[in-house]
């Protein structure tokens, strides 16, 4: 007994030390805290931006400013979607709810970290206002304190109007009015269920569940907030189920207004970083690469579809975009041939660009492409096939690549390819989901890199109102190809805005490169594209429609009308450096006579006469083809020799440079009877007897001579006709040549 109460006593003097040092602890780290209510109504925190010459950008539609709701006049369906998700005890407890503390608490130490925070909605308002984002032991005491003494001073009412009052929705929205404005263009009082449910669903995450950004997300998420609020009873299950069938109504009117569509993809990058948007500032500054010029053309822009303009520096920072679909992803067409197709073909040293495939019907287990023009075009090159954008050698190109070596050039320029992605179709630009503007741009702005991988960026630093850096963009680059195919694709796409698909930008003085992409049939398109870039900026254009309709649009006239354009304006007053085309490839000369009739690529002779040498242009390392010695060694078929009447005929094969040296043989004289150049007959009349016709072929070059190998053919027989023996004319016809 007397041991149960030692150990007891022992037991209670160790609890009660503890507390006395928790509570030491607590007032010790929490001195000096206390409540400010000024920083509890501090609705003017906003978030400036500024363009690439450090002047703020003005945008109504997204300004912050000092609206507030008065919870009185806020629909309870409203109220309720707040209390169901974030804080379904909220009127029950003094600020602390100590089960879910405790249950957090657990949890953390399992895990080793501070990732459950059990906050109720006072101790958001706290920390948003007064604290810093920190998950540390000091914060969530200071934390404790403050929304104690909140408690104290203020109603429930009170506190959820303040909490709704400065909680951020992304976007720039401090505030449930703010939100309101921006995702409904309504006021906070309007709010319908379906939108006060999509509104605090944004709360966990604005950048995740933006409805513009993620609406499939967006949408799970404000059915879940449905659920909570039936789970509490604030609705029965027949208005969830009503909402629920609701599609999303938020709508992007903040397009319609200057700078606008900037400044949406600005505050999606900014929620992606690390910063907290409740931090102790007055006015939060976004540097960015606005270029207001720029911007103020897109701006002006009228157009009848859907459209998306999106121009990047090569440095990396995006100087305009606009966009009536936001960053959704679309069908890529043929832009898809230099980045899935050709670039690693090129790399993989498959071909290059004189490499001649044969455009003809295809069926690859079904698949059957066409091209564009319904048409077929027989052998071309892959500079032709680039240029002219046609399908049937990009498929073929595709097919001799293995798959997996194109994802992982994808991989590098940040694609992610899905299973069904990789097919032949992908060299068409089937893909399950496609890519966004701002993608495709990136990827192409490779080929200008010397075959560096930049992701674009809207931001470029963030500080806060003292100056002090919050954030820097640091220009991260990923070697996806060598220089030398870029060199051959910055060529060939050169060529197509010259005399290609792209010829519509072939006024200009400078480089520019450029590949367009149509999606649709002849009953119309879904989606046309133009991406043009200089050794300065990279320029993307999207036009269609974001239901799919059938417009009468293409991509090399009404995309390169618009990139041609916005050309003709950023370079009014300057030009650009050239593009490289050069570096990593080397010219070769191959035989033109065999390349252009026999389709052979052959290193040409080194005394071929300069009319049939072809300089091209290919992959450094890539130019071990075989060597042609047809002018060293002249070499021809075998001439074939017909009697007839006792005339010899000797038939020589057609060659554009040789010449011939005929020799007859008889006993063992030998005598020339023609040394020349090439004609088709050589004929000659001997008397009787028994002859062996022998050709030489060769070729002059310099004042050298060099003499192939000399050909014997069949003797022949010529004997004079007489009466009495007369032989038959079949007995002289040339059977060893038939």
């Amino acid at each position: 007994m007397r041991k149960a109460l030692k150990i007891f006593l022992v037991i209670t003097i160790v609890n009660v030390a503890l507390i006395l040092t928790a509570l030491t602890s607590f007032f010790v780290i929490t001195a000096g805290t206390n409540l400010q209510p000024e920083k509890l109504v501090d609705y003017d925190k906003t978030i400036a931006v500024f363009d690439d010459q450090d002047e703020k950008i003005e945008d109504t539609s997204l300004q912050t400013k000092k609206q507030s709701v008065k919870i009185d006049n806020l629909k309870d369906d409203t109220v309720n979607a707040f209390i169901a998700s974030e804080d379904r005890s909220f009127y029950k407890h003094n600020g602390l709810n100590y089960k879910r503390m405790v249950k957090a608490l657990y949890k953390n130490v399992i895990s080793r970290s501070f990732k459950e925070g059990a906050s109720t909605i006072s101790q958001q308002l706290i920390k948003n206002t007064h604290l810093n984002n920190d998950k540390t032991i000091t914060r969530k005491l200071k934390e404790i304190k403050l929304t104690k003494q909140l408690e104290r001073k203020y109603s429930k009412d009170q506190i959820l109007e303040m909490y709704l009052n400065t909680i951020y929705f992304g976007h720039n929205c401090f505030g449930l009015q703010s939100a309101a404005n921006f995702y409904f263009d309504k006021s906070a009082e309007d709010l319908t269920l379906e939108q006060s449910a999509t509104i605090v669903g944004l709360l966990t995450s604005p950048n995740n569940f933006s409805p513009f950004k993620n609406p499939q997300k967006c949408l799970a998420r404000r059915n879940t907030v449905l659920r909570n609020m039936t789970e509490c009873g604030f609705i029965d299950e027949q208005s969830c189920e009503n909402a629920i069938a609701l599609p999303l109504s938020a709508i992007q009117n903040g397009n319609k207004e200057r700078n606008s569509g900037y400044l949406n993809a600005v505050f999606n990058e900014f929620e992606e970083l690390d910063i907290d948007p409740y931090g102790q500032f007055g006015e939060l500054h976004i540097k960015t690469y606005l270029n207001s010029k720029t911007q103020k053309l897109l701006d002006e822009i009228e157009v009848s579809s859907d459209y998306s303009y999106f121009v990047r520096t090569q440095n990396g920072g995006v100087a305009a975009f606009k966009s009536s679909i936001g960053s959704a992803k679309r069908q890529i067409g043929s832009t898809a041939k230099p980045i899935f197709v050709y670039a690693p073909a090129l790399e993989e040293r498959k071909l290059n660009l004189f490499t001649k495939i044969n455009d003809e019907p295809i069926d690859y287990g079904g698949y059957t492409p066409e091209n564009y023009d319904k048409k077929y075009h027989g052998r071309v090159t892959v500079a032709e096939s680039i240029k002219q954008s046609l399908n049937i050698p990009a498929v073929k190109t595709l097919n001799s690549l293995n798959l997996d070596d194109v994802e992982k050039y994808a991989d590098k320029m940040n694609i992610k390819l899905k299973k069904e992605d990789k097919t032949l179709a992908l060299a068409l630009g089937g893909m399950s989901e496609g890519l966004t503007l701002k993608e495709l741009c990136d990827a192409y702005s490779v080929f200008a890199n010397h075959g560096d991988y930049a992701s674009s960026h809207f931001i470029k630093e963030i500080c806060d109102q003292s100056g002090k850096i919050l954030y820097q963009n640091k220009l991260l680059k990923q070697n996806v190809f060598s220089e030398g195919t870029c060199s051959l694709i910055n060529d060939v796409l050169c060529e197509t805005a010259k005399s290609g698909t792209a010829k519509k930008l072939s006024d200009f003085e400078f480089d520019v490169a450029c590949k367009t992409g149509t999606c649709g049939n002849r009953d119309g398109n879904t989606d046309a594209y133009s991406v043009a870039y200089t050794s300065d900026y990279c320029i993307g254009v999207w036009f269609g429609d974001k239901d799919n309709k059938k417009l009468q649009i293409t991509g090399g006239k009404d995309c390169c009308n618009i990139a041609s354009r916005l050309l003709s304006e950023i370079y009014s007053d300057k030009s650009c450096t050239p593009l490289d085309k050069s570096t990593g490839t080397v010219n070769i000369e191959i035989d033109r006579e065999e390349y252009e009739k026999n389709d052979k690529i052959l290193l040409s002779d080194e005394n071929a006469p300069q009319l049939n040498r072809l300089t091209v242009k290919c992959l450094q390392g890539n130019d071990n083809y075989e060597q042609t010695t047809r002018f060293t060694s002249p070499t021809i078929k075998k001439p074939s020799i017909l009697v007839n009447n006792n005339q010899i005929s000797i038939s020589l094969c057609q060659t554009k440079y040789y010449s011939y040296i005929v020799k007859r043989q008889i006993n063992n004289k030998t005598d020339i009877i023609y040394d020349g150049q090439w004609k088709e007959n050589i004929v000659d009349q001997p008397g009787d007897g028994e002859y062996i016709y022998t050709v030489t072929p060769y070729f002059v070059s310099n004042g050298n001579k060099f003499t192939g190998v000399e050909i014997t053919l069949p003797r022949v027989i010529i004997r004079a006709e007489k009466s009495q023996d007369k032989v038959p004319d079949i007995a002289y016809k040339d059977w060893f040549n038939k």
